[in-house]
C-alpha cells in the first residue's frame, strides 16, 4: 500500500494477549470487515471458495490473505523503489514483535500469527518470492520454478494448513503441493501479461527446446504453437500436483475441506480454459466465469464428504520442505478452537440458491435480449 505509515498499533510487545481465538489486542471489528473488502476485489477465487470456511477460519484467512495483497501490490506498483521489499520486511518484524504498522492488515494479521503461532520463516519466504519478481529472476528449469512457486504459493499453503491446525509434516506436504499447482496455473494463464510487463516465469531451458529465445519473446510477446507446447508441459505439472494434493484435504478439520477442494478445482478449472483455448495465453487471459465458479464451490459442498482418504505419503517436493520443516510441530496447536462444521448444510443451501439466482438472472437478460 503506497505510503503506509510505520507507526506503532494501539497494543506494543507487552500488550495482555487477546481475549477471543484471534482478536481483541490490534485489530478492531473495522480492521477485520476492511480486510475482507481487500480480498472480495482482489482474489475473487480465494474469495468465492472462502465462503465454504467456518468463520474461525475464515476472518484469519482474511487478514493474512490482505498482508499478502498489499505486499505484492506494493512491490508491483513501486518497482523503482529498491527497498520495497525491505520495508515489507520491516513491516512484518514490527508486527511479530507486537507493534503492527498503522494499517487494517498489519493489525489483523499480529493478531493472528500471535494466536496461531504462525512460523515467521513462512511469511519471510512469501516476501523473498516478492524479491525475486522485483529483480526480475528468470527460470532455467521447472525445479527453479517450484522453487519460486513455493516461496509466492507453496507458503500460502502451509500458512493456510496452520490455521487450520494442520500441522502433520504429511498434511503440509500435500498443502504445499497445492499452493505450487496454483501457481504453476497462475503462470500459464498469465504468459501474455507477464510478457508484456517484461516478465518470464516459464522455464527457459523449455523454451530454448522449443527454438524460442527467451529474449526474443518478451520484446515481441507472440502466441505459437511451440509456445503452447510449453504452456501444456506446465499444466501437465500443475495437474500431476493437484492429483499429489488431493488426499491432503482429507486431513484438514471436516469444516475446512469443502472450501480447500472448491479452491482446487476453481484453479484447475483456469488450467482447462487455457487448455481449451489451445494453450493461446497470450493473446488471451482465460476466466473462469463467476457462475461456473459458484458451481465448483457447490459441488465441493456436496462432495467434500466422499474425499478420498488416502494418506498422501509422497514425500514433500525438494523445493518445499523448508516450508514443511518450518510449520510441522510434534504437537498441534494448543488453545485453538474446535472446528465444527459451522453450519457447512446453510453454506451449501447459500451457494446453491446464489448459483439458481445467477442462472435465473442470466435467463431474464436472454429473454429481454430476444
Amino acid at each position: 500500500m503506497r505510503g503506509a505509515s510505520q507507526a506503532e498499533g494501539r497494543a506494543g510487545a507487552g500488550a495482555p494477549p487477546p481475549r477471543g481465538p484471534y482478536w481483541g489486542c490490534y485489530a478492531s471489528p473495522a480492521d477485520r470487515r476492511a480486510c475482507r473488502a481487500m480480498i472480495r476485489t482482489g482474489s475473487r477465487s480465494f474469495f468465492t471458495a472462502s465462503l465454504l470456511l467456518p468463520k474461525a477460519i475464515r476472518e484469519p484467512a482474511y487478514a493474512f490473505y490482505a498482508f499478502c495483497r498489499l505486499s505484492d501490490d506494493l512491490v508491483d506498483l513501486e518497482p523503482a523503489e529498491a527497498d520495497a521489499v525491505e520495508r515489507l520486511q520491516r513491516r512484518l518484524d514490527a508486527l511479530y514483535a507486537g507493534r503492527p504498522a498503522d494499517h487494517p492488515a498489519d493489525r489483523a494479521l499480529a493478531d493472528v500469527v500471535r494466536a496461531k503461532r504462525v512460523p515467521k520463516d513462512l511469511l519471510t519466504a512469501l516476501l523473498e518470492g516478492f524479491a525475486w519478481d522485483r529483480d526480475g529472476r528468470r527460470f532455467e528449469t521447472l525445479g527453479e520454478v517450484y522453487d519460486y512457486s513455493a516461496r509466492v504459493a507453496g507458503s500460502v499453503g502451509a500458512v493456510m494448513a496452520v490455521l487450520m491446525d494442520a500441522r502433520e509434516a504429511e498434511t503440509l506436504a500435500r498443502a504445499c503441493d497445492l499452493g505450487v499447482a496454483m501457481q504453476l496455473t497462475n503462470i500459464a494463464r498469465d504468459v501474455g501479461e507477464d510478457a508484456r510487463a517484461g516478465r518470464l516465469y516459464l522455464p527457459t531451458g523449455w523454451l530454448r527446446e522449443e527454438g524460442i529465445e527467451p529474449d526474443a519473446f518478451l520484446a515481441d510477446p507472440r502466441f505459437t504453437p511451440a509456445l503452447g507446447r510449453v504452456v501444456q508441459r506446465l499444466l501437465d505439472a500443475a495437474a500431476d500436483l493437484y492429483r499429489r494434493a488431493e488426499p491432503g484435504i482429507a486431513h484438514l478439520p471436516a469444516s475446512c475441506r469443502p472450501a480447500i477442494h472448491a479452491a482446487r478445482l476453481i484453479y484447475a478449472e483456469i488450467g482447462a480454459e487455457v487448455a481449451a483455448a489451445d494453450f493461446d495465453s497470450v493473446s488471451r487471459r482465460a476466466v473462469v466465469p463467476k457462475r461456473r465458479k459458484l458451481a465448483l464451490a457447490a459441488r465441493a459442498a456436496a462432495g467434500w464428504t466422499r474425499r478420498s482418504l488416502e494418506d498422501g505419503r509422497a514425500p514433500a517436493l525438494a523445493e518445499t520442505q523448508f516450508l514443511v520443516r518450518a510449520a510441522a510441530l510434534p504437537e498441534p496447536a494448543s488453545g485453538a478452537p474446535a472446528l465444527a462444521p459451522d453450519g457447512l448444510d446453510a453454506k451449501f443451501a447459500f451457494m446453491i440458491e446464489l448459483f439458481a439466482r445467477l442462472e435465473a438472472r442470466d435467463h431474464a437478460a436472454g429473454r429481454a435480449a430476444d
